[in-house]
């Protein structure tokens, strides 16, 4: 096979597709490397389903064209504050309602570029992304007024507060055309595990591109229903959750915290909506068991029954998911949790399809349009496995007869623009022919035709012995341990095997596991060189709003004191 030189043809290919399928007409015009492909923001989506129950939030119900009104008025306010078209950086900080879309897709509407924050960023880094993206605007609800207030004065950044959605006026604001897809849409922040955070840019591109990919191989449609409980300053709460629903015309359901009981709920269809499509990260799947186990468990035949013949998908990301945690929810629910692999830089790259036989800790292979590279962890140019898919099939550069593992690399119109105003910082993550690196450890299973993502290099990567040893793999078969309840392995520094494989664990009430017993009965699924030398147990595993252990700090904080 000819070597993959870029994916030009692929992109074409797609888009055309689109034009056949997209209910809104996408002006194409001949595609290469210098030109673009123009295609409408995904606030002009809502024209088509005006009349349709948008989202539904502790305020009651919102119509695509209703919230699309408001929007439009919001941007004329944003206009008289900071012109129109361009550009400007606009923070804002909103509950999880429908304030949420009407404010982003006032942003968009006034050309600017949205910057949404969390109710649980202290002051500091609110701050921080103030100076970082030098922000002209900020905007925020009533409610976080107190909190946003003080931020915008510091700064000396003009501060719009949205009355009540009753109050927008009805402007007969005309806005500002994104005419140009590679205008910047929104910048998301990283986690920031190694110095300060780095704001992400996605232009309007890759959020048409990373939105309407998903839509098609998760195969929404206008009489989807999802529960939205999920942070919105992720990738995984907006592009997969949130943007979804909005480019497809189907209705989200957003709770303004999640809640166990509630999402039960919700899920069981006793709040009035029937939900069909669920999405979590592990940390949320696991509190709905332990909350199943106390409340519902006497009704497992009724809430299986119900849940397999009413709810069509339900997905699960943003953290690796553990094999016995997939086999409860299978067993509970009757569905096969689908996993899938994204980051900050590029919303979804690989997926589980959707109507495959999906097995856990397989993330499936890449989505249409993606590109994959697995390369020598120490050497970016040294190629182990490079493939596509074309949107009908997985095509490889070379015919592959055996597993590979690899630093994953990733190229496609999905990948983000830039870190904002860190060009150096945005070289250093990419190759010099264009491929993101990932960060991450990547296996392809020959047998299995898919990828598994092995952990992060820095820190899930534990080399001992001569061994590349995967932290996650531990943590999966040790997860299965009856009195481990949660569980971080950890690589420390040992001047004689390199690292020494250590394990944190949470365990059962009245549980007295020692290091020896946990290693004999590790024995029988791992192989020596796996199994921990060191144990110690905690009361909780810190993790943040998506489930994510941050491993450095972990170490810091309880093995290097």
């Amino acid at each position: 096979m000819a070597k993959i030189t870029g994916s030009c043809i692929l992109i074409r290919k797609m888009f055309r597709q689109v034009l056949r399928l997209s209910p809104v007409k996408v002006f194409i015009r001949s595609f290469s490397k210098s030109q673009d492909v123009h295609v409408a923001p995904l606030f002009e989506y809502a024209r088509n389903f005006e009349h349709k129950v948008a989202i539904y939030d502790q305020n009651g119900k919102h119509t695509f064209g209703s919230i699309y009104e408001k929007a439009r008025s919001l941007s004329a306010q944003i206009a008289k504050k900071l012109g129109s078209g361009n550009n400007e950086r606009v923070l804002f900080l909103c509950p999880n309602n429908v304030n949420y879309v009407v404010v982003l897709w006032g942003i968009w509407m006034a050309g600017h570029t949205a910057v949404p924050l969390s109710h649980l960023h202290p002051e500091n880094v609110l701050h921080y992304y103030v100076r970082d993206t030098n922000s002209k605007l900020l905007i925020a609800t009533p409610g976080y007024e107190a909190v946003i207030k003080p931020v915008a004065e510091q700064n000396q950044t003009k501060l719009h507060i949205v009355k009540h959605e009753s109050s927008f006026a009805n402007h007969d604001q005309t806005f500002a055309a994104i005419s140009e897809n590679d205008n910047n849409a929104f910048i998301l922040y990283t986690s920031g595990t190694t110095g300060n955070p780095k704001g992400v840019v996605h232009t309007h591109r890759n959020v048409w591109v990373q939105t309407k990919t998903l839509v098609d191989a998760w195969k929404w449609s206008p009489e989807d229903v999802i529960l939205h409980t999920l942070p919105l300053h992720h990738v995984h709460g907006t592009v997969c959750a949130l943007f979804g629903p909005l480019f497809s015309g189907a209705s989200t359901v957003m709770m303004p915290r999640f809640s166990p009981d509630v999402v039960w709920d919700h899920l069981l269809g006793n709040k009035g909506q029937k939900i069909t499509v669920f999405m979590a990260v592990p940390t949320i799947y696991s509190k709905l068991i332990d909350e199943f186990e106390k409340t519902y468990k006497s009704n497992k035949e009724y809430i299986r029954s119900y849940l397999k013949n009413n709810v069509r998908l339900m997905v699960s990301g943003s953290a690796p998911l553990p094999v016995p945690l997939y086999e409860k929810w299978y067993e509970i629910t009757g569905h096969r949790l689908l996993e899938r692999y994204g980051m900050t830089e590029m919303g979804i790259c690989l997926s589980n399809e959707y109507d495959s036989n999906r097995e856990p800790g397989y993330v499936g292979v890449p989505l249409p349009g993606v590109s994959i590279r697995l390369a020598d962890s120490n050497d970016n140019h040294k190629i182990l496995l490079e493939c596509y898919n074309d949107g009908e099939k997985l095509k490889f550069c070379k015919p592959i007869t055996e597993d590979f593992s690899g630093a994953l690399l990733v190229k496609g119109a999905n990948v983000f623009k830039e870190y904002y105003n860190k060009p150096e910082a945005t070289k250093k993550e990419f190759t010099e022919d264009g491929w993101f690196i990932t960060g991450d450890t990547c296996q392809y299973s020959h047998e299995k035709m898919k990828f598994k993502i092995l952990g992060r290099t820095s820190v899930d990567i534990i080399k001992s012995g001569g061994y590349k040893i995967s932290a996650l793999q531990i943590e999966t078969k040790l997860l299965a341990h009856p009195e481990i309840k949660d569980i971080a392995v950890v690589g420390l520094k040992d001047a004689t095997w390199g690292e020494k494989i250590a394990a944190l664990v949470v365990l059962e009430e009245n549980s007295n596991l020692t290091l020896d017993g946990l290693r004999q009965w590790a024995s029988e699924y791992l192989p020596k060189y796996s199994l921990p030398t060191v144990l110690k147990t905690v009361e909780v595993i810190p993790k943040n709003a998506m489930g994510k252990v941050n491993k450095k700090e972990l170490i810091k904080e309880v093995f290097d004191k």
